[in-house]
Formats: structure tokens, C-alpha cells, sequence
């Protein structure tokens, strides 16, 4: 038995006709939350209580009258107490009430739902309103009469504080008072009103603003569970004054029974009474044990999501005070099933004895959690730590002097399936992989109140692979960290076996492994469904659900609240999709699979398009994240549609986008002028992590006197000033003239004037074709007579040179370049006549390697189109559309209320080290560079 503690209740009390008061406090205020549980007003008895001589029923019934009023004193006052946010909501800044918005609508279209109820005492009660179970008081027994009495108190109370803190005058009092009386014969009708109010202010909000407040959605889940607890406790304590009263056989106790609970006409069976009750109450118990569950597997998927940068209330204090509450509920009905052996048939009793039982048991397995998760890509020989707690742990392991040990194994995918059916919940598994310091004790703390064990140093020596499917590459294997452990539950010495699997993971053995199990584990993370079958996963999901997990894992990985904007997610779609097309609604009702993410390269470079933008991801990171959250770069942009965005802005606009053909490098792309002044786009080589970590970007935009304005038309200075880092004036301490590293874009001629006899139906950007022996000539494109050459704009590398002060200036020497600088003309300020997009088998193939292959053929299009709905020359903020919202937190919110679920080929060995498309290599930054760092 587990002892009471200090605050808690005799065992009497609950004889009494009103239930205990609560673990989970009804009252709500200010739209801030459920209250949490107060753990002193509990009267939780022991998990396997004894049977106790009982009173009589006069006794009992005069009990339940007296403490009548103190029941009801007390309720009101927990409807009036300000509330704070429960701890397993969601934690926001700004948390947002269902009143909010109703208070921002027209009043005309809410008129026509107040009434019955006046409109001006709606708007006294605010968002008071919302935070009340009138949805869930259902029915017209007993307990709905109770809590309806209860709410109108409260609710006459509530308008009479909102109108003296207003000022209002006599008349709304008045209304007030004639409100009370109106419904104190039949609260109820109180109750349906106020319900059918909520609910036309739901379907207003639906319809006015598409979605309701996610934290709305957290309150009333809280309240259904609440009063579904508090009805649990009302009806155990009609059982126990039923069985009482017929153990006793008194008159005085059955006229008690009558006239408090309603007892069924005369000549019912009192006993068939007394099973019928019970088997109701047992099947109200499995209900709400099915919300605990729900909301246990909503953790889960919670913490899942996290993985990818979802943001993640980790607290379990609020699931393990749940889980206590039932356990209080089972232990009292199984108190009553055994106190009524006498009353109950042999079949009756063993049948709920049997439900009650099974409930115990599933409340037991799954209550046992992985709350601290392993490193989702694991490296062998590489210390790591996780952790996992039992949420029952306080009530049935007490203080003993022997804990059990929590054991860490490692199991294949196919070894997690057998785990999940029911016949292999109690056996071990086999480990795949030995794993170092993997048994720890599952203590007790009392100061933190919870039962956990902390693995504090495992290491996974080895791993054992095992037989992959079909082309299944390493990184695509996935696996996962068993956790068990086993004890003896209760007098009777049942053992119980605990198991839980962490989530999956992949196990690499070398640092270029990394970013493909990223990968692997990314698509897991973000489109796996609670309930699966481990580890099923989709292989194709749509677009959109996509974009919300880039845009996630990009704000999460880089640590900035700048989101991708709609314009980054069509340059993303027509990279992945190979997909020129200009309209984001031609990607709407598209699905991406995991090939196209992660396993096919992308055309006319060597690497998939996960690999390049992890790559965007890991620089983005390390070394621009204050330039991408001051809006600075832009990034994600095709070259094309920087030369449709350039060609009209004065010399020196310039902008900043990620590069198409190289892995984690940004460029910049800005405006210079010909001999007689036509317009042309120069692309810098791309800078890497390691180029920006000699000179930062900010100072090699200020190196570079020819860039004038950030586009559209911002000065350099102004934009980029705050990054600028101060240059040494004089001599350092040491009396030494200090060196600076500066950047210089060099040619060793002037532009050329663009010829103009050349078709303007060549496209006026650089292909960006690198010579391909497969590619063939278009029998219809139109070329120029021998005699003239195709020139193009040259992408010119930079170099880096140390500026000294005059006294000590050194001759500087040019760096060759390695081609001859070669334009297109332009005849028009805007590309005219653009060639049609072909297939890459009609490609043109370049006689020789052009300078910048950011460019394949297949994306040279209409340079002149426009992008649907964004007007061309304006490049949207953050403000006119904001950046996507975390993935499927609609999803766990139709959870929360409906209960639904949400909804190849090896990569092989491909080429790291990429020669560089510029005609220099420069200081690259290739994929194997980024993982061979230590740092990443």
C-alpha cells in the first residue's frame, strides 16, 4: 500500500452523495488554460486498498447532505480561480482565445445566436466562456444536474465581477438576477444554451478565418478528460451508497438511495442495479483510459516531430498525473467489485474483475516512455545518452531497496515489428549491435516526483547489418534502441515486463555516411504516422506537406524565425521536379517521392537535391545566419530568373542566391553595363564555409566597389554596415603595421560591346552547360553564321590579395584568367524571342566549357514571364506572405478532438569532389569537405 500523503482526504469522506474534489480543478480564467493539477487536494487512496468496515446508510446519506454545501463552495471557487496554462499545452508567446477572434467579427453575424442568451452579457464573460465543459455535460443525471447548478453559479458570479470591474449599471445587475432565476429551476437548459452559442462561434470562426486557435483545441481536449475524471469519481461514489445500502438493508438506507440518486422504478433488482452501475462505470474508466492513450501517442508524435525543429512541450508531469487518477479510479472499483462478492454474480464478477485488470496492464506498458531519445544518426565508437521514464512508477516501485534495472539493447527493423505484436511484447530481443554501459537502475526521485533511468555513457562498439531490401542503401537501414525492464506489481507478485523503443535510427561508421542517414531520418521524422507497423513510411507525399518540412527544418537548423517564402518553394519544386513551370499552382496537387528527395541525382549534377540543400542548410548556419534573418539574402532563386529581375536595374544592383551547381556556396549576381551600355549579369564564383570564414561576406560585398545597391535599390552600406567588421587603423600593440585581406574581381580585358546582328532568340543569360558527349544538337534551334561567335557572360573568380598601406605597397600581380571573356547582345532592355524548353536528350552541346554551369538547359525558359501572382521587379517579404506553419499541427489537433491518425534504389557511391565549373578552383567547399569537419 502506498501511504497517504500530507493533505490528502480520509478514506469516509468519499461515501458522501458529491464526489471528492479533483485532481484537475475545473476552473479557467483570461483564456490561459486549464489549471494544473493540485496535488494536495487529491484524496488518492493505495493502489491495492483493503476492504474497510463501512457505515451505515443513514449515516451516509446525512454525511453527503451536510458536506453539500462545502462540496459546492468549493467548486465554485475553482471556477472562479485564475488558472494557469496547463503544462502539456502547447508553449507560445501569444496565446490566442477562441474570443479573440469572435470579438474581432461583425456583430451582425453573430446576432442571430444570442438569442436566448443577451449579447451584452456574452461580452462580459470574454473568453471565461470557452474555458468551461459545456460540451461535455451530455445527459440528465445526476452529475449533469450537479455540474449544471455549479456552472450557473459560477456563471451568475463571473457576470457580476466583469460588470462591477466595467462600470456597468443597474440594468445589466438586473439582467443578471433575472438570469439566475430564469435557470435556477433548470440549469441544464443554461448549459445547452451556452453550448449551442460556443458551437455557432466555432462555425463562424471556420468560416471567417479557416481554422480555429490551436490552443483552443488543448483546452478542450483538458476539459473532456477533466470531466470525464470527475464523472468517474461521482459515479464511484453512487456505487459504494448503493452497495452499502443494500449490505445494510435498511429502510433508512433505502429511502437515503432513493432520494439521492434516482433510484430505477420499484421492483428492480437492487443487485442487478448494483452490476449494472459498476459494468458502466468500468466501461467510462476504458474510455478514459483511451484519452490518456491518445494523448500518450500524441507525445510520441510530438517528440517525433521535434527531431525535424518542431517546437515540443517535454514535460510528462501532466501525462503521469493522468495516469495516477486512473490508477486511483481502479483501485477504488476494484475496491467495490470485491467488497460486493456477495451481491454479484460469480460470471458478473470475474468479468469486470477481468476489464478492470486489462486496464491496469495497459495503463502499466503504456505509461513506460523514451523521454530523453538517443541521437537519431548514431555513429559507432561514439558516446551518446538517452533516458526513459515510468510514469507509475511513484505508486507501484515505491522505495524499494532493489530498483529494477533498465536494460539498452539494439534491434533491426525487423526485430521492432515482431516487438510490436502482441505475442512478442514479453520476450526480448536479440541485440544488433553491442552496446556499451547499457544497464542502468529505474529509481525513484522524490524531489523531481518521477521514476526514471539516465544512460548516461552508452556507446555502440558495433553494429550488426542485416539483410537490406532490394537496393537499399546503408543509410536507409534503420534501427532502434530497446529499452526493458521488469518488476513484481502488487500483493500478489504479478510480474509486469516494460519495453518501449526509441525512434528509429540510422547507424553510420563514417562522417560521410551523415548526411544521407539525415536524410533517411528526416522523411521518417516528418511523414510516419502514429500507430505504424516499424518503421512503414510513405513513399511519395504531397508537395505541400514537403515545404512545411524544409521550412521547419531550415528555421530549426539554422536558428533564425525567417522562414522560406512561396517564391523559395517554387525555385525548390522546379529544382526537384525538373519542372520549369512559373506557377506555383502547377505544384499544388503534386507528391514528391523519396527517389526524387534523396536517391536520383539531379540533372547535370552529381548530387541529389537533400544533398544540396543540407548543404545550403550547413552554410546558411555556420556563417550567414544573420544575413538570411536581416532578409538580406534571397537565396533560393534560379539564375534565369535573376537575369529577369537584374536586366532593368541601374549598374550595380546586385543580389544574393545560393548556388545551383555547387554544394553549400552563395553568389552574387549583379548588374554591369557594356561599352555602349547595355545591361549584363555577372555572376561571382560561389563563396564557401571555409572562404567565408578567411574574409565574411559582409566585408567582400564592401571590397567590391562596383556593387552599389542590395536589390532592389538599397544602398550596400546601409543594408550590410552592421555586418562590416572594423578595420585596424596604425600600428597594433606591437608596433606592427597590420595586413588586410581583400577581395578583387579581376579581367584582364574590358567587356566587349554586344554584337548586334545576333538573334535575339538566343537566350540572353548563360547556359551554364557543361559539355555532355550524350547531349545532341536541336534540329530546329537557330544559330549565327560561323564568322560570329557565341559569346557569354563570364561568372569571373575572384581572388584574395593583401592590401598594405602605401608605404610598404607591393606591385600587384593579375591572375590569368582561364577563358577569354565572352557576352550575348542584347537588343531590348527585356529577352525577347526565347528558345522553347527541350528534353535534355536535345540539349545543345557547348564545343567548349563555359565558365558557370549554375544553369542546365532544361531550366532556360521565358525568361520574361512573369511568376503567378508576384508581379515581376518585387521580391515579397515576410509580411505580404509569411513563412509556411510547423507540419501537422492540424493533424494532432483533429487528434486531440476526433481521434484520427494522420495520414528503391541504392544511391550508390557518387562522386564528392566535383571540379569546379568556373574555371578555377579557387577555395571550394565540396560535400566532402563539410562532413569530414570536425565541427559538423
Amino acid at each position: 500500500m502506498v501511504p497517504q500523503r500530507r493533505g490528502d482526504f480520509p478514506l469516509k469522506v468519499l461515501l458522501a452523495w458529491l464526489p471528492q474534489p479533483l485532481r484537475f480543478p475545473l476552473g479557467l480564467a483570461s483564456g490561459r488554460g486549464v489549471n494544473p493539477p493540485r496535488r494536495d487536494l487529491a484524496p488518492p487512496p493505495a493502489p491495492f486498498p483493503a476492504p474497510t468496515a463501512t457505515a451505515t446508510a443513514t449515516a451516509t446519506a446525512t454525511a453527503a447532505f451536510t458536506h453539500r454545501k462545502t462540496q459546492k463552495l468549493f467548486w465554485l471557487s475553482m471556477l472562479r480561480s485564475h488558472g494557469q496554462r496547463s503544462r502539456n499545452a502547447p508553449s507560445t508567446s501569444q496565446m490566442m482565445s477562441l474570443w479573440s477572434l469572435v470579438s474581432k467579427m461583425s456583430s451582425e453575424k453573430l446576432k442571430q445566436l444570442y438569442v436566448d442568451f443577451p449579447q451584452h452579457l456574452r461580452h462580459l464573460l470574454g473568453d471565461w466562456l470557452e474555458n468551461q465543459p459545456w460540451e461535455f455535460l451530455v445527459g440528465s443525471d445526476t452529475f449533469c444536474h450537479h455540474m449544471a447548478s455549479v456552472l450557473l453559479s459560477a456563471t451568475v458570479q463571473r457576470l457580476q465581477a466583469s460588470a462591477g470591474e466595467q462600470g456597468k449599471g443597474s440594468t445589466v445587475f438586473q439582467h443578471i438576477s433575472t438570469l439566475e432565476s430564469v435557470y435556477q429551476r433548470d440549469p441544464l437548459k443554461l448549459v445547452a444554451i451556452l453550448r449551442q452559442i460556443l458551437q455557432g462561434e466555432k462555425k463562424a470562426i471556420l468560416e471567417e478565418f479557416r481554422h480555429l486557435p490551436v490552443t483552443f483545441h488543448w483546452k478542450q481536449e483538458e476539459l473532456k478528460f477533466t470531466t470525464a475524471l470527475r464523472r468517474l469519481q461521482h459515479r464511484v461514489g453512487e456505487i459504494r451508497i448503493h452497495r452499502e445500502g443494500l449490505q445494510q438493508g435498511t429502510e433508512a438506507g433505502q429511502v437515503s438511495l432513493r432520494s439521492l440518486m434516482g433510484s430505477p422504478a420499484n421492483g428492480t433488482d437492487p443487485r442487478e442495479t448494483l452490476a449494472t452501475m459498476l459494468q458502466g462505470t468500468v466501461g467510462d474508466l476504458e474510455a478514459a483510459q483511451a484519452l490518456v492513450l491518445k494523448r500518450i501517442q500524441i507525445w510520441k508524435r510530438q517528440q517525433q516531430l521535434a527531431g525535424n525543429g518542431a517546437p515540443f512541450e517535454e514535460s510528462l508531469a501532466a501525462l503521469q498525473e493522468r495516469c495516477e487518477s486512473l490508477v486511483d479510479i481502479y483501485s477504488q472499483l476494484q475496491q467495490e467489485v470485491g467488497a460486493a462478492s456477495g451481491e454479484l454474480e460469480p460470471k458478473t464478477r470475474a468479468s469486470l474483475l477481468s476489464r478492470l485488470d486489462e486496464v491496469l496492464r495497459t495503463l502499466v506498458t503504456s505509461s513506460f516512455l523514451v523521454e530523453k531519445q538517443p541521437p537519431q544518426v548514431l555513429k559507432t565508437q561514439t558516446k551518446f545518452q538517452a533516458g526513459v521514464r515510468f510514469l507509475l512508477g511513484l505508486r507501484f516501485l515505491g522505495t524499494s531497496a532493489k530498483p529494477p534495472l533498465v536494460r539498452a539493447d539494439m534491434v533491426t527493423e525487423k526485430q521492432a515489428r515482431e516487438l510490436s505484436l502482441p505475442q512478442g511484447s514479453g520476450a526480448g530481443a536479440e541485440s544488433t549491435g553491442e552496446i556499451m554501459n547499457n544497464t542502468v537502475p529505474l529509481e525513484n526521485s522524490i524531489p523531481g516526483n518521477c521514476c526514471s533511468a539516465l544512460f548516461k555513457n552508452l556507446l555502440l562498439k558495433k553494429i550488426k547489418r542485416c539483410e537490406r531490401k532490394g537496393t537499399e542503401s546503408v543509410t536507409e537501414e534503420k534501427c532502434a534502441v530497446l529499452f526493458s525492464t521488469s518488476f513484481l506489481l502488487g500483493p500478489n507478485k504479478t510480474p509486469i515486463q516494460l519495453q518501449t523503443l526509441s525512434l528509429p535510427l540510422v547507424v553510420i561508421v563514417h562522417g560521410n555516411q551523415d548526411n544521407n542517414a539525415k536524410a533517411t531520418i528526416l522523411w521518417d521524422n516528418a511523414f510516419s504516422e502514429m500507430d505504424r507497423v516499424p518503421f512503414v513510411v510513405a513513399e511519395r507525399v504531397p508537395w505541400e506537406k514537403m515545404c512545411e518540412t524544409l521550412n521547419l527544418k531550415f528555421m530549426a537548423e539554422v536558428g533564425t524565425n525567417r522562414g522560406l517564402l512561396p517564391e523559395h518553394f517554387l525555385f525548390l519544386a522546379q529544382k526537384i521536379f525538373n519542372d520549369n513551370s512559373l506557377s506555383m499552382e502547377a505544384f499544388q496537387h503534386r507528391s514528391v517521392s523519396w527517389s526524387q528527395f534523396n536517391k536520383e541525382i539531379l540533372l547535370g549534377r552529381g548530387f541529389t537535391f537533400w544533398q544540396w540543400f543540407d548543404g545550403v542548410l550547413d552554410l546558411t548556419k555556420r556563417c550567414l545566419r544573420s544575413y538570411w534573418s536581416d532578409r538580406l539574402i534571397i537565396g533560393f532563386i534560379s539564375k534565369q530568373y535573376v537575369t529577369s529581375l537584374l536586366l532593368s536595374e541601374p549598374d550595380g544592383t546586385f543580389l544574393l542566391r545560393f548556388s545551383d551547381s555547387e554544394i553549400g556556396g552563395i553568389t552574387i549576381a549583379h548588374v554591369i553595363r557594356g561599352q555602349d551600355g547595355s545591361p549584363q549579369i555577372e555572376n561571382i564564383q560561389p563563396f564557401s564555409a571555409k572562404d567565408l570564414s578567411i574574409r565574411s561576406l559582409g566585408d567582400r560585398i564592401r571590397d567590391l566597389a562596383q556593387l552599389k545597391n542590395l536589390y532592389p535599390k538599397k544602398p550596400k552600406d546601409e543594408a550590410f554596415r552592421s555586418h562590416y567588421k572594423p578595420e585596424q587603423m596604425g600600428k597594433d600593440g606591437r608596433g606592427y603595421v597590420p595586413a588586410i585581406i581583400k577581395m578583387t574581381v579581376e579581367r584582364d580585358q574590358p567587356l566587349p560591346t554586344p554584337e548586334p546582328q545576333m538573334p535575339t532568340m538566343v537566350p540572353p543569360y548563360d547556359l551554364g552547360m557543361t559539355p555532355d558527349a550524350s547531349m545532341q544538337l536541336s534540329s530546329d534551334m537557330v544559330y549565327p553564321p560561323q564568322s560570329h561567335s557565341i559569346p557569354s557572360f563570364q561568372d569571373h573568380p575572384f581572388e584574395e590579395s593583401i592590401h598594405v598601406p602605401p608605404a610598404f605597397q607591393e606591385p600587384h600581380l593579375r591572375m590569368l584568367p582561364s577563358l577569354s571573356p565572352l557576352n550575348l547582345p542584347f537588343e531590348q532592355s527585356q529577352p525577347q524571342g526565347l528558345l522553347q524548353c527541350r528534353p535534355q536528350e536535345h540539349a545543345v552541346s557547348s564545343p567548349e566549357p563555359l565558365l558557370c554551369s549554375d544553369v542546365t538547359m532544361v531550366e532556360d525558359s521565358c525568361l520574361t514571364q512573369q511568376v503567378a501572382g508576384f508581379p515581376q521587379g518585387a521580391w515579397l517579404n515576410e509580411d505580404m506572405l509569411p513563412p509556411l506553419l510547423p507540419p501537422t499541427e492540424q493533424d494532432l489537433n483533429k487528434l486531440l478532438l476526433e481521434g484520427q491518425g494522420e495520414t528503391g534504389g541504392s544511391l550508390g557511391a557518387q562522386p564528392l569532389l566535383q571540379p569546379s565549373p568556373y574555371g578555377q578552383s579557387g577555395i571550394s567547399m565540396s560535400h566532402l569537405d563539410l562532413r569530414a569537419n570536425p565541427s559538423w
